[in-house]
């Protein structure tokens, strides 16, 4: 299978409706890259959980999960599971945190995804990061919505277990529910890698992608 190697990526953008999207989903891919990249900028945006406890779980879990990175983590204080009624404030946040960062690459939810704040968020990004390469994580839940990702990134089965000790290490307040645990998480991954040609992987769906062969060069 043909892979592609993106050139270049000094910055990333991740973004999440709630504290610990961003780590499920993609923190694999964090780990990889902070370590393939010395000094990498990491801009996270999250819109719920400022202020409250969870805003100190996710602080430390990015931290973790971005080794050695350049990151800056801003949480606000959306009302959880109320992203619709919110859409207004949310583009102006969006907006306001885009002009703080120019990067490379955008991680954000994915509009396949059934949950209200998650489906919204993706449905603003394409707004806002208009000429970015813009990857859609997936998170494994209790909704029937996980889709076909079009685009896998390899993991190590040491990246996957590092991935996972720090799940739980981090977010000690999502231990108690049902799907958080190593092996829904590595079952997505063993699958995902099946499906690339890898042992694990994480999958993400692009929102617009343009593969330069040289022709405008």
């Amino acid at each position: 299978m043909l892979g592609l190697v993106p050139a270049g990526v000094a910055e990333v953008v991740v973004l999440g409706a709630h504290c610990d999207d961003v780590a499920i989903g993609a923190g694999a891919t964090l780990l990889t890259l902070a370590r393939a990249v010395p000094g990498l900028r990491v801009r996270a945006l999250v819109l719920s959980g400022g202020g409250t406890p969870r805003e100190a779980e996710e602080r430390a879990a990015l931290a973790a999960f971005c080794p050695g990175a350049d990151l800056r983590v801003t949480v606000l204080d959306f009302r959880d599971g109320r992203l619709p009624d919110q859409w207004n404030q949310a583009k102006d946040e969006l907006e306001a945190f885009r002009a703080t960062c120019e990067p490379d690459v955008v991680i954000a939810p994915s509009a396949h995804d059934h949950h209200q704040d998650h489906r919204g968020l993706a449905r603003l990004v394409p707004t806002v990061f208009r000429d970015h390469l813009v990857l859609g994580y997936e998170i494994l839940k209790a909704e029937a919505d996980l889709a076909q990702p079009l685009v896998s990134v390899p993991v190590t089965d040491e990246v996957l277990t590092e991935k996972c000790r720090l799940l739980h290490e981090h977010y000690p307040s999502q231990r108690a529910r049902t799907w958080f645990d190593d092996e829904a998480f590595r079952g997505l991954a063993r699958l995902r890698g099946v499906q690339s040609g890898h042992r694990y992987a994480e999958a993400f769906h692009p929102v617009r992608l343009v593969l330069d062969v040289g022709a405008a060069r």
